[in-house]
């Protein structure tokens, strides 16, 4: 009886060869997911730093907002006129001195009519506009207050009174203001929204509201615009 030897040794190699294929695919299908993994933690931990950022500048503007308020406060004796050398103004800006002809709107960030160049820019700057690009807007006279650094942050405001013209809204009936409701008042029982279909909006004989704006500069560029509506 014979007995043939069978030669499995190219068989084998062939085996070895293809495990060692396998193990160079999982070998790079662990190094994406490895990397995959690291660009994901980046990502949150810049996510997570920008939030951060931004907080910080929105309550740095609050704090901004407040002396604002408090300038106004110091001040109501004489805010029926324009202080541009303390950012205020005595009017919206959006009237001509005759308080009827329409002047460009503002645009408080530069990005609000960015579609239109026939708008006023804010000289957050006080460069005259240098930042954005020459013939797209209409104006750029609206200076601001320094509101220092807060935080590391550097904030700075603009208060528009809300009304068509400088003057005395009250002995002057040619200025228009924006103003609470004031006549036919009542109490409001509810807390919360209030609702039109309901008792009427409590009156009172308050003055015309003011626009705060604030714009703080952070770190990393971070930039946050807030606005405040008040009125005394």
């Amino acid at each position: 009886m014979q007995i043939r030897s069978l030669n499995l040794a190219p068989r084998q190699r062939a085996q070895r060869g293809v495990s060692l294929l396998f193990a160079l695919l999982t070998l790079v299908a662990l190094l994406l997911a490895t990397l995959a993994l690291v660009r994901s933690v980046d990502t949150s931990t810049l996510l997570l730093g920008n939030m951060g950022f931004k907080q910080d500048a929105t309550s740095a503007a609050d704090q901004a907002a407040r002396q604002a308020i408090d300038w106004l406060t110091a001040n109501s004796a004489s805010l029926n006129t324009d202080a541009a050398s303390n950012g205020y103004y005595a009017s919206t800006q959006e009237f001509a001195a005759d308080g009827v002809t329409a002047k460009p709107p503002i645009d408080v960030t530069g990005r609000q009519l960015a579609a239109s160049n026939n708008r006023q820019l804010i000289d957050w700057d006080g460069n005259t506009c240098q930042s954005a690009t020459t013939g797209t807007y209409n104006g750029c006279t609206v200076t601001t207050a320094d509101a220092g650094v807060i935080n590391s942050n550097n904030a700075r405001f603009v208060i528009f009174r809300l009304c068509s013209k400088p003057g005395n809204y009250v002995t002057d009936a040619s200025i228009s203001c924006a103003k609470p409701i004031s006549g036919g008042g009542a109490n409001v029982s509810k807390k919360g929204e209030m609702n039109y279909a309901e008792q009427p909006f409590p009156g009172g004989a308050s003055g015309p509201y003011y626009r705060i704006v604030v714009r703080v500069l952070g770190a990393r560029n971070t930039t946050s615009f807030t606005e405040t509506i008040v009125h005394f």
